[in-house]
């Protein structure tokens, strides 16, 4: 049984909300003019919580699959699930979901022969949390992950990736993960223009947002040019993008962007399925197996 919330409740959730927000903004306009590098920092604590939506925790999955949690380096466990056996294809949730929001790929994977392998980001889901403690997670982190559990589980015949988990799969493929097609659904491709909608959302200027990205690039290791996957050649993987037009949360033209920047790159368009049910969706989910598994 699904339970809804009544509308006096969810009047109230969205006043508290646009309350909240109000005076971020208000504390981040007078930061701004004298404490800078506060203000900056404060943002950033803000780009690197997770979410909390409990619709997140969705879970698609056929059933339980084989645990084989996967022991880091310096301790970090990731929980990972396999189902199947045959070549691996890994499935890479967005950021603040969970392996489970793309358990419906699973039973149609494994059916055309593969082993299915999905895991849960540093942070994630049942993964114990990253180097930025509870709460808190970064794509560099996501990245490492996948390349951790590639390297456990065998080069991947295919990565089917949801949100910012396809960031984190072409910054992987850029750091030399091996895999052989690539399905984006609904991919991030430019943080840069991700932190600008944080900066007009809370209301900051170009001093704090320049502290900001020093702070986002120092914290991620490497270059934020790194991150978007417009600037950089296409993977050597086959692709497929596949975005809604409708999709509040990633815009379609993100998508449409990336498919220019990648001609070699199949583009499917939906229709009203926005950003979490495109992955519940039979034919999207037919059209991406069909694609990973290479069948005509």
């Amino acid at each position: 049984m699904t339970r809804t919330s009544s509308p006096v409740r969810s009047s109230a959730d969205g006043a508290g909300a646009r309350a909240k927000l109000a005076a971020m903004r208000g504390a981040f306009a007078v930061l701004d003019r004298v404490a800078s590098p506060l203000a900056a920092r404060w943002a950033l604590d803000i780009w690197c919580t997770l979410p909390k939506q409990p619709g997140l925790r969705r879970d698609e999955r056929p059933g339980g699959g084989v645990r084989l949690d996967l022991l880091r380096s310096g301790g970090t466990r990731l929980a990972v699930e396999t189902w199947g056996e045959g070549p691996p294809v890994y499935l890479a949730h967005g950021w603040g979901g969970w392996r489970g929001q793309l358990g419906a790929f699973i039973r149609p994977l494994v059916e055309a022969g593969n082993r299915v392998v999905a895991f849960d980001a540093p942070g994630h889901g049942d993964s114990a949390p990253g180097s930025l403690g509870k709460g808190r997670g970064n794509a560099t982190e996501f990245a490492r992950a996948l390349e951790d559990v590639i390297d456990a589980h065998g080069p991947a015949a295919g990565v089917v990736a949801h949100s910012l988990g396809g960031a984190a799969a072409s910054l992987a493929i850029h750091d030399g993960a091996p895999v052989a097609r690539l399905a984006l659904v609904a991919p991030s491709p430019d943080f840069i223009r991700m932190t600008d909608a944080l900066a007009a959302r809370l209301g900051y200027g170009d001093e704090t947002k320049r502290r900001f990205l020093a702070l986002l690039e120092w914290r991620a290791h490497r270059p934020l040019a790194d991150f978007d996957m417009t600037a950089r050649p296409e993977p050597g993987a086959p692709s497929l993008i596949v975005h809604d037009r409708l999709d509040k949360e990633v815009p379609y033209d993100d998508g449409a962007r990336l498919a220019g920047a990648w001609p070699s790159a199949e583009f499917v368009t939906t229709e009203g399925l926005g950003h979490q049910r495109i992955l519940r969706d039979a034919a999207v989910i037919e059209r991406i197996c069909r694609f990973v598994t290479m069948r005509p």
